[in-house]
């Protein structure tokens, strides 16, 4: 029986512990939902090419429990809204340095596959411009660069000298700090709007990008007697095995043509597609690059390549590292998003600058503060009960009392 009571008695004191701790962590999770993921507003941040991703959850700690975090944040995001007009699933989170690879690993499990940004894994994407990624674990530590769109930290020479040394440059956005609105350097802006020979994309378009080149099964076949090309890129299930979470965004083929004019490129219904010169926003679409054609198309896509000439011979030449073609490709991580019409409205003019939010809810100010503490009253009251309930029958750190106040068989 000893042993019996030893054990209630630990039980006991173990959940007038939880009770205890229980008021704090439930005063932290208070929160309320961004209402404009539910709007119009939403919506065409999404039409323009804009993502949506996690940046934390109010009351859970990437520190303590990264996975719990990724889970609620995840609910988040998909609750209300899609994450991209490319896919629906969210792709990206913002996580602090300092987590361990086992850490990401958990954020991985729950489907988010780029961390960023600067996490201080050995393993990096995109630091400097040559730092290109070779395996999956390397975006778990995407890096910054280029600065901040901030005034008084963005800086014109810093964004432009790193679009033109190539590579993805990802810069840092914060809108808001409390009830501060934030200002944005506009010469910084007007230089990514107007000038920058980049792709202007997203942390999930330039992941699922890279992604979806890792493998691929073409079909070409250049019909002589009407001097049409056919080009599909497969849709296999070993392809997309290799990449499942992958947005199915276009990807840019370079293909050369000797004896031969290119006059058009159209789909199976004979539409031409989108000719992409000057353009720097994901689509499908052609342009031409010297004597080189740049086809940009999703998988099971089937164009026709329409040519003039006589004896012509083709070849795929690759895979561009970047969409149409480009050298550099521009994100822009706007951190700890809790309310996208305040952080978005000032660049309604400027289409051409794509967003990644990383979204948080926003807490409740206000709250009873009183609250916590009758939680906290009415746990320690029921643990008590308990423990007089056990006491009657000799269990528990009351038992020697109450079982001392049962009446025995011969006082009855």
């Amino acid at each position: 029986m000893s042993g019996q009571r030893y054990t209630v008695a630990l039980l006991l004191v173990g959940l007038l512990a939880s009770s205890t701790l229980a008021a704090p962590v439930l005063a932290d999770v208070e929160w309320e939902d961004d209402g404009w993921l539910t709007t119009a507003l939403a919506d065409e941040r999404l039409t323009l090419g804009d993502e949506f991703g996690c940046y934390g959850m109010p009351g859970y700690s990437w520190y303590n429990d990264p996975g719990a975090v990724a889970k609620e944040c995840r609910s988040y995001i998909e609750n209300n809204t899609d994450a991209s007009i490319w896919g629906e699933n969210a792709l990206s989170t913002y996580t602090p340095s300092s987590l361990t690879m086992a850490q990401h690993n958990y954020i991985r499990s729950q489907d988010f596959v780029v961390h960023g940004d600067n996490t201080g894994l050995s393993d990096t994407a995109w630091h400097t411009s040559t730092d290109v990624p070779n395996d999956t674990w390397d975006w778990f530590n995407l890096g910054r660069r280029g600065g901040s769109l901030e005034k008084g930290i963005g800086d014109l020479d810093t964004v432009q000298s790193a679009v033109e040394e190539g590579g993805l440059v990802n810069l840092y956005w914060v809108g808001r700090v409390n009830d501060a609105t934030i200002r944005h350097d506009s010469d910084v802006v007007d230089y990514l709007e107007n000038d920058a020979e980049a792709w202007m994309t997203t942390w999930g378009q330039a992941w699922s990008y890279w992604a979806t080149t890792q493998c691929y099964q073409l079909t070409k076949t250049l019909d002589e007697s009407t001097s049409e090309l056919t080009f599909l890129s497969e849709v296999t299930e070993q392809c997309k095995s290799v990449a499942p979470l992958a947005w199915d965004v276009p990807v840019t083929w370079r293909l050369s043509f000797e004896n031969a004019t290119i006059t058009d490129v159209q789909n199976l219904a004979g539409l031409s597609l989108t000719n992409l010169t000057g353009q720097r926003q994901t689509a499908e679409g052609w342009r031409m690059d010297g004597s080189e054609l740049l086809l940009s198309v999703k998988r099971g896509t089937v164009v026709k390549v329409l040519l003039e000439g006589e004896d012509i011979e083709f070849d795929v030449l690759n895979q561009s590292q970047f969409w149409n073609g480009y050298e550099a490709a521009v994100t822009i991580a706007a951190h700890d998003t809790t309310d996208l019409f305040l952080w978005s409205k000032r660049f309604d003019s400027d289409e051409e600058l794509r967003f990644t939010w990383l979204l948080s809810p926003r807490t409740i100010d206000g709250r009873l503060p009183w609250l916590p503490y009758v939680a906290l009253a009415s746990g320690f009251l029921t643990i008590l009960a308990m423990m007089g309930v056990l006491g009657r029958e000799g269990i528990g750190p009351m038992g020697g009392i109450m079982s001392q106040r049962k009446p025995s068989l011969e006082e009855e």
